[in-house]
């Protein structure tokens, strides 16, 4: 359990925290409280994403890669993102409807990326690195969290920005476009190894 897995092991731990506080404040009434504790999520989440930055550095440059890092770093963000998006879905009802058609596009993106990941690998030991497009969807998508966060509180005496959620709507659209994008490179990239005739016919 060497640094970079204790810090990929504390994004895990962190997830049922900020779940806990996006969706608390459903609870009340007051606008006060539901800033701090969504604030209080944004900045969980925030350091949650940072250690995934941080733990990947640390373990290319001190050459502590191991096969536990490898197994548990993408569940750890598969984890943080569902994490965020099914408490939206649980506490923002003006999201709810758009989200849940999100949420279940990404986790189909997720699945096939996954199974070409495990089929490549298995075919010919390749371990496919995630792309500059994988890497802009997830920066997407942790952006899209953070707005959805703290827009209302960010602009609040901007009514487009406040009461109409314009940035989040856009990031949503946003990071919905890269994952289906991302989704068909990278299966567009590797589908050699799902024909049924073999790779090299």
């Amino acid at each position: 359990m060497n640094l970079p897995n204790k810090l990929t092991m504390l994004r895990v731990i962190l997830v049922p925290f900020f779940m806990f506080f996006i969706m608390f404040p459903t609870s009340f009434e007051t606008t006060d409280r539901s800033m701090f504790f969504h604030i209080l999520a944004a900045v969980i989440f925030i350091i949650a994403a940072f250690t995934d930055m941080l733990d990947g550095k640390i373990a290319r440059k001190r050459n502590l890669v191991t096969n536990f890092g490898k197994f548990m770093d993408p569940i750890a963000d598969k984890f943080m993102v569902f994490g965020a998006l099914l408490s939206f879905i649980a506490a923002f009802p003006e999201f709810r409807n758009v989200l849940v058609w999100v949420t279940a596009i990404i986790l189909l993106r997720e699945l096939a990326v996954t199974s070409m990941r495990l089929v490549a690998q298995n075919a010919d030991g390749i371990v496919i690195a995630a792309s500059w497009l994988g890497k802009v969807k997830t920066a997407s998508q942790c952006i899209s969290i953070v707005l959805i966060l703290i827009e209302p509180y960010l602009f609040k005496d901007i009514a487009v920005f406040s009461e109409y959620r314009v940035l989040s709507w856009i990031s949503i659209a946003v990071m919905t476009f890269f994952a289906i994008y991302s989704g068909i490179d990278y299966i567009s990239a590797y589908w050699k190894y799902m024909k049924p005739e073999g790779k090299n016919s």
